[in-house]
This record gives structure tokens, sequence and C-alpha cells, in this order.
């Protein structure tokens, strides 16, 4: 491939070469951050045959995987033993090996600032990491969630930093991930792929690559419409569930029953999509990516008033969440400050380890200063920080249910044995409907 940059051979023919490679299943993949992104997608590119470089900056991640040892629950540790054992995986915390990749895709965090603005430093440390590397003939693809505009208006820079020029050294394109942890249905394979490539040559190489390992590649004409895709979904998913947080709020007010209301109009087999309320939003996407939607309207001038107000309504709810808490406790006589609060669940959705984001850790912040006692119980986080201290998951047993003042259902992992917390819990709080009408139970 050097010989692109001394002008032996055209591009047109080194993207071809490279196009051939990709399609026979010869061209090695670099994946850049191996966490519940990168190492999924890992995993597929290997098990279908192509040879893996993956990057992270954990040593201890790194060690794990070359160990054979997986720390995603979506990615059992025989899939990385086997492809350790066909030698179709290596995992490094060096960025020179990926200078061997012919496609390098970057899976790294697009958090959000204080203030709620776009945090592109993985991104951009990403991109210098890979410019030290480059090399010509190689294809760049971006899976990270961000505003429309970064993959040309950030990467290609950043790329080009290396002396390189895009379409004549490298070529670039944006496809936005769309793993859902815990997904016992969709995964790297059968969920769509969207791509967007910087020029059709691009699209068409980045195309066939992921086409290798999903089965429905959906192309769209540049980055930016792949970048706001993503967008698109997680906003609508935030949109919606602030609509049925607030319909849960007016509802109780109402003395309606919401889930059944709910389900009642999900009967409906056209015009109706059912979303359903909780304690709050939580995880990498729904209450982060928006944002940068927000952020890059307010940049250009204008605004986007439907995610503000539903951002107000899903932030709102652990706050709404504690006050039925104080309610039902002072309803039993009790009072809230010496009160002993079991928490079911925190992680941000059931069937899965991650807390990032998850309303359960404000619910245990807003508790604990009103001085409360809290516990709390998930089978799938054994501990967790809390400031400078490190709470433990507590066994579940009729003991401590029945020393517990009330129980706060929050993450319904289906591990929680909801029959013992209804046999032995005194009051129990429910944010996702999984108790039957009962008078110890309120519901949200």
């Amino acid at each position: 491939m050097e010989l692109v940059a001394n002008g032996m051979i055209t591009a047109q023919a080194a993207w071809e070469a490279l196009g051939e490679r990709v399609r026979s299943a010869q061209a090695t993949v670099g994946i850049m951050g191996l966490g519940y992104v990168g190492l999924p997608l890992a995993a597929a590119f290997a098990q279908r045959g192509f040879s893996v470089i993956g990057y992270d900056v954990n040593p201890q991640k790194v060690q794990a995987l070359n160990r054979g040892e997986s720390y995603v629950l979506d990615v059992p540790s025989e899939k990385i033993v086997h492809a350790l054992e066909e030698e179709r995986l290596s995992a490094v915390d060096e960025i020179a090996p990926l200078r061997e990749a012919d496609a390098i895709i970057v899976c790294v965090p697009t958090p959000c600032k204080r203030f709620r603005e776009p945090d592109l430093s993985f991104v951009e440390g990403a991109a210098q990491a890979i410019a030290t590397v480059l090399r010509p003939g190689q294809l760049v693809i971006l899976e990270s969630t961000t505003y429309p505009g970064t993959t040309e208006e950030v990467l290609v820079p950043l790329l080009e930093a290396s002396g390189l020029r895009i379409h004549q050294d490298f070529l670039v394109a944006f496809s936005p991930e769309r793993i859902d942890p815990g997904n016992p249905h969709y995964h790297v394979s059968n969920t769509p792929k969207v791509v967007g490539g910087l020029g059709e040559t691009a699209g068409e190489l980045a195309a066939a690559l992921y086409g290798m390992v999903v089965e429905q590649v959906v192309r769209v004409d540049s980055p930016r419409e792949a970048e706001m895709a993503k967008l698109i979904e997680n906003t609508f998913r935030q949109v919606n569930i602030a609509l049925a947080n607030e319909l849960a709020i007016i509802a109780r007010k109402m003395g309606v029953n919401i889930w059944q209301a709910i389900a009642a109009a999900a009967s409906k087999p056209f015009g109706f999509m059912p979303f359903y309320p909780g304690p709050g939003v939580g995880g990498h996407c729904i209450p982060i990516d928006p944002h940068y939607l927000s952020w890059k309207a307010r940049e250009m001038g204008s605004e986007i008033s439907f995610i503000e107000l539903a951002e107000r309504i899903n932030h709102g709810m652990p706050e709404y969440v504690v006050r039925l808490v104080i309610d039902a406790v002072n309803r039993a006589g009790k009072s809230m400050l010496g009160a002993r609060i079991l928490l079911l669940g925190m992680a941000y959705k059931r069937e899965i380890d991650d807390v990032r984001e998850s309303p359960a850790l404000a619910i245990y912040d807003l508790l604990r200063r009103l001085g409360a006692e809290v516990s709390y119980h998930d089978p799938y986080v054994p501990q967790l920080r809390y400031g400078e201290e490190t709470i433990h998951s507590t066994a579940l047993t009729p003991d401590l249910l029945q020393q517990t003042d009330c129980a706060v259902l929050i993450t319904d992992h289906r591990a929680i044995d909801a029959g013992l917390v209804l046999e032995y819990a005194p009051l129990i709080v429910d944010t996702r409907n999984a108790f039957p009408a009962h008078p110890k139970v309120v519901r949200l």
C-alpha cells in the first residue's frame, strides 16, 4: 500500500484491492475501543474469519481478552477463546499494531460535559492516535454517536494531520453503533447497519465490510445522514418515554391505572406504538445522545424544544419516585428519617450490569439525603461507588425484607424474586408494573 503514496498505483486500484480483500474476508480489521460496542463487533468479525486487532487503552481489558476472558455480558468467553485459538483475534494496548489494519473502526465513548455539551475528547484522542500510524490504503470508520458533521469537521482534519489526504490516501465513513446490551433477540448480525461514506467509494467499502457480518446494510448519502439517524432514534425514545412518564403522573392523580390504559391503547393495530413509564432513563444513549442534537441546533441559532422538555421530565422522575416512597412510608405511620429502604435493581435496565446514568443512583442519593438507611440488591451489580464509599449488593432474604420499611423496585431483573418480595416486604413501590395489585403495593 505504500505504493499509493509514491504514485506507482492509482488510488482507485488500491480501493479495488481493498474491496477484494474485504469480500474474501482476507482484510485485517482494527477495532479501537473494546467496550460494549467494540468487543461484540470484534467477536463478529473474528467469527466471520477476519483477522482482528482489538485496541484499548485499558491494559486490564487487554490482558483479560488475551486470557480468553470476556467482561461484556453479550459476548461469552467461549467466543473469545475460540477466536484466540483460531488466531483471529489479538488484543493490544499499543497503537502501533493498527498500522497493519486495512480498516479501523472507532468505538469510543462520546459523553456529555457538565453543562450537557458534547465531549468529543475520546474521538479526538482516537483520531490523533490513528494519525500516528495511518498509512495509505486504509479505511477509517467512526461508530461513536455524535452530532451531524463530526466525521467531516473533526475526524478528517485530525487524520489529515498525518500528512495523508482524504480520498487520495485514506477513506472515511460513519456507521452508528446500534448495540442494545442485554437484548436476547437483537445483536450485531441481525441488527441493520446504517452506513454513510464520505464519498461513494468509502460508502461502498464500508457497506461491503459490514455486509460480511450483518444481514442488512442501509446506505445513506453521507456521514451526516448516518450521524443524524442515530440521534433521531434516541431522541424519538427520549420524547416518547417522557410522554409516558408525564401521562403516568397525570393518570395517578385521576385514579387511572396507566399500565392498563397503555396496554389497551396498544391493542390498536395501527397508528400507535406503546412506550411505558419508569423511574427515569439511563444508559449510554437516551440520556446523552439527544443533547448532541440540541447543542448543534443551538450552535446554529435554533432550538429543539421537545428535547429540552423531554429531558426535564425524565430527569425529574427519580424525584417523583422518591415522593411516592415518602408518601407511602408516611401513610404507614413512619418517618423517612432512619427509614430502612431497599432498592431492587441498580442497573439502568434489566439483565445488564451497566449503571451509567441509571435513575437508581439519583434515587439512592435523594433517599440518603433525606436521612433514610438505604441498601440495595442487584444480582448484576455486586458493588458500586457512591462518593468516596463502596456500597455492596445485599442478599435478598425474608429477614432482610421483613426488616425493610419499604422496598422500591427500580430495575425489573428476572432474577429478582418478585414473589419473595411481595410475601415478606411490608411495603413496595413498584416503578415497573412487576407486581400484581395488592394493598402493600404502590405502583408508579
